[in-house]
């Protein structure tokens, strides 16, 4: 019989999961601007954008064409430095969690591991992701308005908490905690399955000597698969959920909506349940990616830690 998997520090779990953090980010954040620009362009034209996108492609080729590539990293930096600090709070409040769920072998069920995963998700939308998003998103959508007021990232921040106080850094909480948990309980579950499954298959369970090594480290191309494969499935699941999100931060939330249910409500109404999985494919092209890079990052860094103790 193996011996459990030993505990993880938490200070290795925070700066892994702040490492792979912003090495995601900065991968894939056009594909992030590109997904929030279209949901934020709704069938009411009280929106007011200037532009109008046919689809991601189109957004992406306006927006070069109007605005310059650089405008395609409007928002990188929030986007960055609050991503660093939700994988790292992710991936240590998901190893407390594990472990206050695990059985006495350090194993977790399916739905012990949803629920750390759940439980890690709304922890990092409270503490970390709900200031950064609202920031992201207000900066991207003040882009597109008739007349901009922003001229960058700390004038954005000022201005927002000057104008509406935190509660203007915070708008969406729910929204923000519904997907954070959703994503985290899938994206885990899914990641922590599919790892399994590849583990098994090299180290078969009915044969006691061909155990699995404690902390055994897959290959990083290995878990960067397994990684993408995790995002996949999250991004189809949570789709609605990050529509809700987006539509909730963005700057003329308040005068269109009177809260999320309404906001699901009149989404359905003027655009159609199709709405709810728009943005789909920056989303994909994004999580995909970040899934197999966040995790490959994180188990590489994890490693390396390891060994330096």
């Amino acid at each position: 019989m193996t011996s459990p998997p030993a505990k993880e520090k938490p200070i290795n779990s925070l700066l892994a999961g702040a490492v792979a953090g912003a090495v995601e980010a900065t991968i894939t954040y056009p594909t992030e601007y590109v997904k929030t620009q279209v949901q934020l362009q709704g069938a009411s034209p009280s929106t007011a954008n200037r532009l109008a996108f046919k689809g991601p492609l189109d957004c992406v080729a306006q927006t070069v064409r109007t605005q310059g590539i650089t405008a395609l990293y409007r928002g990188l930096s929030a986007m960055v430095i609050g991503t660093a600090a939700k994988a790292g709070v992710r991936f240590l409040s998901y190893d407390f969690y594990k472990a206050q769920l695990a059985d006495e072998r350090g194993q977790l069920t399916g739905s012990r591991s949803l629920l750390a995963g759940l439980a890690a998700g709304m922890t990092e939308a409270f503490l970390v992701v709900t200031p950064t998003e609202a920031i992201k998103t207000k900066l991207i959508h003040d882009q597109n308005l008739a007349n901009p007021q922003y001229r960058g990232l700390v004038h954005g921040v000022s201005s927002i908490l000057r104008q509406q106080g935190l509660p203007g850094i915070y708008s969406g909480l729910f929204a923000v905690m519904l997907r954070q948990g959703a994503n985290a309980a899938v994206r885990f579950s899914a990641y922590n399955a599919i790892k399994q499954w590849v583990i098994n298959r090299k180290y078969p369970t009915d044969d006691p000597a061909m155990a699995p090594p404690p902390n055994l480290v897959l290959p990083w191309t290995t878990t960067f698969m397994i990684g993408m494969a995790a995002g996949t499935i999250t991004v189809y699941t949570t789709m609605p959920v990050d529509v809700l999100k987006t539509k909730m931060q963005g700057i003329n939330a308040k005068a269109l909506y009177r809260n999320s249910f309404h906001c699901v409500w009149r989404t359905f109404q003027e655009e159609g349940v199709l709405a709810f999985w728009k943005g789909a494919t920056p989303r994909l092209s994004r999580l995909m990616f970040s899934g197999g890079i966040v995790f490959s990052v994180y188990e590489q860094v994890i490693a390396v830690m390891r060994a330096i103790n």
